[in-house]
Order: structure tokens, then sequence, then C-alpha cells
């Protein structure tokens, strides 16, 4: 299977709400991710599968910190290197930026995403009570910050 990763594009986004819809219980609508591509400050990925819509990710900068909104995989493609793909594509494009932060929110039960932020340096670094709905759970908010070596 050959995995592609590029910028997101309008004709992408009935697939990415389908897979959204199979994956979230609050997904993300058509015009959801319509508006995200009128957003300059707004950086959003596709991966493709064999030339299909597998799935996304994507951040909103907002004065040189990176929330990553959001990252999804259909679960037919999970499993098979797609989510870290489009995640450093992500973070290596973010740095580009000079993005000097990333942060997002995981279900706390949601090992699996864990760890892959985790392989790509993100560090817990507290939880949101209540942050998700259906079902309510906690989140756990990570970060990957630029370090910076001081000069003496």
């Amino acid at each position: 299977m050959e995995i592609t990763v590029r910028e997101l594009k309008e004709e992408d986004i009935a697939s990415l709400a389908e897979i959204e819809a199979e994956s979230f219980s609050m997904p993300w609508s058509v015009q959801d991710f319509k508006d995200l591509l009128s957003r300059a400050y707004c950086h959003y990925l596709v991966a493709l599968a064999d030339g299909r819509v597998a799935g996304c990710c994507g951040y909103t900068n907002a004065c040189g910190v990176a929330n990553v909104d959001n990252v999804v995989v259909a679960p037919r493609f999970r499993g098979q290197g797609i989510a870290q793909q489009l995640l450093k594509t992500l973070i290596d494009a973010g740095e580009a930026e000079q993005v000097e932060a990333f942060t997002l929110e995981v279900r706390v039960s949601n090992r699996p995403a864990i760890h892959i932020y985790e392989k790509f340096g993100f560090v817990s670094e507290g939880i949101r009570p209540g942050f998700y709905e259906k079902p309510v759970e906690d989140a756990n908010i990570m970060w990957k910050r630029k370090i910076v070596q001081e000069t003496v």
C-alpha cells in the first residue's frame, strides 16, 4: 500500500466527514472541514492510501503555538503507521513555520494515541476534567515544546 501525505483539499472533505462519523461520538461535519480551508492560521494534511482518503490531522496556529485539533485515521487503515506519517509531516511543517510548541488533548483512555504522541516528544502536563462528551471523560493535555539551548 502506498501512503501519500499532502495538504487538505476540498475534494477530500466528504470522505473525511465519513471517517469522522466512523471514529468519533461527536464527529466534525463537512462544514467544519470546509471552514478550515479558509483560515490561513490552520494547517491541515490528509493521508491517501493507494489514492483513497485514509485520515487527516492538522493544527490551529495561535501566535506560534499549534493546537493539534484533530488526528483521525479510518478504522480499516489503523495500525499501519498512517497517524505517525501524518504527525511527522505536520510537526515538520509547523517547525518550518516557526511554531514554538504543539499542544493537544486526548482521551485519557486512548492509550494507542497517547503512545504515538509520546513517540513524537509530547508529554502530559495535566488533566482537563470532563472535557469529552459522549461518553464524558477527562482529557490528557499534552505538549511538545521546542527546547531552547542557552549559550553562555
